[in-house]
């Protein structure tokens, strides 16, 4: 490490001397606000001193490694494709450690800027107590027009302490805001990659954009990909007014049950998007009051799909499929694809909440419209308590019922007596799924088959629980410096065609 640290230092450095913008430098320990700043040697100290400067094409803000920072890191960039700005670490140790004020909504933003990259920093915003809309990282753009090609890479971000109630406004690590009284503004080519959430409250990394779809203008391409979420009690990576976002090779796991039985939450989901693209990522332990499943395709979106995603022992089910029904600002959820995910242990809610212990493996909730389920496995377990919800799928009431929904060869497996709730939703379409158990209200199903032994073979006899035959369709892979699963695509293909 020591060795590593060196090298990067010396290639800073070098790049530093040899580019035609310039690198500015910040010691908390031996620097001074009176210093040019502009080597290690004539370092700035502090926070405020790096406010009265707009970073240009090709410039570095760079803050020692080992070194404490109090206060709030403000970050304006006017870099170029071929001269993007860089906000980096220098020296050796670790990384340099933000930490906000006892009030501070941030500890550290990015605003109105372009061609930014933001790396190796650890930021921390703890105040004494608890505060509304509180972030680790705010990255905003207001009142600019588009914000181009902002990338966020290896942060360590902690210790946030936001609300935990929704209404309040919440709390998160990453907050992302675009809109503007005067201008229009938005996101394009947004990256969030590589970094590490850590007990931040409530939420994991959140949008604030356009929603209302008679005032629409999505920020665009956006990745958010191999970032490690841990004991982040809420919503996970929740986009909300965009248009073709990647979400991939994530992970959110260990959530502490600490919301107020008021909240609801869930693992990844998408809210007044379209064309999202959920793809191999991890969410398990989740365990929020309300919902808590680990993938959600939510309302005011279109095309939105989900596959190839794991689940495994949240208090909800595996997905939630839903729409509110309120049309005002909203065009509904419409064209969503949820296929070869993987569901085991999910379901497992042990107390009531405001309807019950209600835990359905799939859950469709309002007038959702040509949603495909297809391919999927879900491996409900034996549940502990007797009051637990046993249900396979429920599609029910929320201003509405869904129409048009198909499943369609997906694996259903409870190891305990299940139940399939369609209530009033409309022209549903269940075809060549497998039933593996006994169900209640299974749905009428002309190709339906009760049994497999393919399935028996390699999952059920290997670990009637589920988890080591279906390793086998995973792939392991480090996120975070943590060992963690994803699903094999090829793997997992196979698998069903093995199967017919």
């Amino acid at each position: 490490m020591y060795l590593c640290c060196t090298i990067l230092s010396l290639l800073q450095l070098f790049s530093c001397a040899d580019n035609a913008g310039k690198c500015y430098y910040v010691d908390a320990s031996n620097g001074d606000d009176s210093n040019s700043g502009i080597s290690a040697s004539q370092a700035w100290k502090s926070l405020e001193r790096v406010k009265q400067i707009t970073l240009m094409p090709g410039e570095k803000l760079l803050l020692k490694r080992g070194e404490t920072f109090g206060g709030e890191l403000e970050i304006t960039g006017k870099g170029t494709f071929a001269q993007p700005v860089i906000v980096d670490a220098y020296g050796e140790g670790n990384k340099p450690c933000v930490v906000g004020n006892d009030v501070s909504l941030y500890a550290v933003r990015i605003f109105n800027s372009d061609y930014v990259t933001l790396r190796n920093l650890e930021i921390v915003n703890t105040g004494k107590q608890p505060l509304p809309k509180r972030t680790g990282l705010k990255i905003e753009c207001r009142d600019y027009g588009v914000s181009r090609n902002i990338t966020v890479d290896s942060l360590t971000i902690r210790d946030v302490n936001g609300s935990l109630v929704k209404e309040l406004g919440g709390g998160s690590g990453i907050y992302v805001v675009n809109g503007g009284d005067s201008i229009a503004s938005r996101f394009d080519s947004l990256v969030i990659e590589n970094c590490h959430i850590l007990r931040c409250t409530r939420n994991a990394m959140i949008w604030s954009g356009y929603y209302d779809r008679k005032n629409w203008y999505p920020s665009k391409h956006t990745v958010v990909r191999n970032n490690l979420i841990e004991e982040v009690p809420g919503d996970g990576i929740v986009p909300i007014g965009c248009d073709s976002t990647l979400i991939e090779y994530n992970v959110m796991r260990d959530c502490p049950d600490v919301l107020p039985m008021t909240e609801a939450a869930a693992g990844i989901w998408p809210w007044s998007c379209d064309n999202t693209l959920i793809w191999f990522n991890e969410v398990s332990g989740h365990k929020a009051p309300w919902d808590a499943q680990g993938f959600d395709c939510d309302y005011n979106s279109t095309n939105t799909t989900i596959q190839y995603n794991y689940s495994h022992d949240n208090y909800g089910g595996m997905i939630l499929i839903c729409d509110s029904g309120e049309r005002g600002y909203s065009v509904g959820n419409k064209n969503s694809i949820v296929s070869y995910n993987i569901s085991i242990g999910d379901g497992i809610r042990p107390k009531e909440t405001r309807s019950g212990m209600f835990s359905p493996a799939i859950h469709v909730a309002g007038p959702v419209e040509n949603t495909l389920v297809e391919r999927n496995i879900v491996h409900l377990n034996a549940k502990s308590s007797e009051k637990a919800d046993r249900s396979m799928i429920v599609s029910d009431m929320w201003g509405g019922y869904a129409d048009a929904t198909i499943f369609r060869e997906n694996v259903f497996y409870a190891a305990e007596p299940s139940r399939f709730d369609m209530t009033q939703s409309t022209n549903n379409l269940f075809s060549g799924n497998w039933y593996l158990g006994k169900y209640t209200g299974r749905p009428s199903d002309e190709t339906a088959r009760t049994s497999n032994e393919v399935y028996r073979q390699k999952v059920l006899s290997v670990d009637e629980t589920g988890y080591k035959g279906l390793y086998t369709l995973m792939d392991e892979r480090r996120v975070g410096g943590k060992t963690v699963r994803f699903v094999n695509k090829e793997a997992i293909e196979a698998f069903f065609a093995e199967m017919k």
